[in-house]
């Protein structure tokens, strides 16, 4: 799997940034629940090119759409304590596709800090 990071806006500059692989390691055991799939704020945004010099090319949209249609849809999305999403956007784009309400979840009781803070994701090691 690619190397992975989730990104929020930082308060000072560019954005805090949290290592996908370790919100998998920390979100284990946590107890699954469902959520709607139209309660996650997120599909309604630019999300995967939102801050970053990426334009939506029809390439890079294409890309995306292979992810979808590969994702291992048996693992739950992630989302922070506020339930803002933190891993799982191919996940619930498939579960849009296929007319699915609802998607299982993982929440955070209290969102772990970010790997990186006030970065861009140019600046990560991937």
């Amino acid at each position: 799997m690619r190397k992975q990071y989730h990104f929020w806006p930082a308060v000072e500059r560019g954005f805090d940034a949290w290592d996908v692989d370790r919100l998998i390691v920390l979100s284990r055991g946590l107890p699954m629940e469902r959520v709607a799939v139209d309660a996650i704020s997120e599909i309604d945004t630019a999300y995967w090119f939102e801050g970053s010099d990426e334009v939506a090319t029809v390439r890079k949209v294409v890309e995306h759409a292979r992810l979808i249609s590969e994702v291992d849809i048996s693992f739950p999305i992630i989302l922070g304590q506020d339930g803002r999403l933190m891993d799982g956007m191919h996940r619930i784009a498939r579960a849009l596709l296929e007319g699915r309400a609802q998607i299982d979840a993982v929440r955070f009781v209290v969102t772990p800090a970010p790997d990186y803070r006030s970065c861009f994701p140019s600046e990560l090691p991937y």
